[in-house]
């Protein structure tokens, strides 16, 4: 999928944009970041959404089958979840997720 403009991503992270959300660069990868703290990014090589979440909810959604561990170069980290191809309700819904999480750390 690459830096492909037309991915899922851009749609739902359109309002988040709109609310003060701004695109960046993380790792090489597109991001998003709110009040300089990064919340979500697009994995360039699998088309994957990466959100920052508390580590329980991570822990919760690689057990349930939902997200894979985000380990680039194998080191996992632990407050970020990969989620693969789109379901877009969810991707939606936990892009916000992570939006709020940076927000009110």
């Amino acid at each position: 999928m690459g830096l492909n403009e037309d991915s899922p991503f851009w749609d739902i992270a359109e309002p988040h944009l709109a609310s003060g959300a701004e695109r960046s660069t993380m790792m090489g990868h597109p991001c998003l970041r709110v009040d300089g703290e990064f919340f979500a990014s697009l994995e360039p090589s699998t088309g994957n959404m990466i959100v920052k979440l508390p580590a329980d909810r991570v822990d919760a959604l690689v057990e349930s089958e939902i997200g894979l561990d985000f380990a680039p170069n194998g080191r996992r980290f632990r407050e970020w979840c990969a989620i693969p191809e789109p379901n877009l309700a969810e991707w939606e819904s936990l892009l916000g997720e992570a939006r709020q999480f940076v927000e009110n750390k």
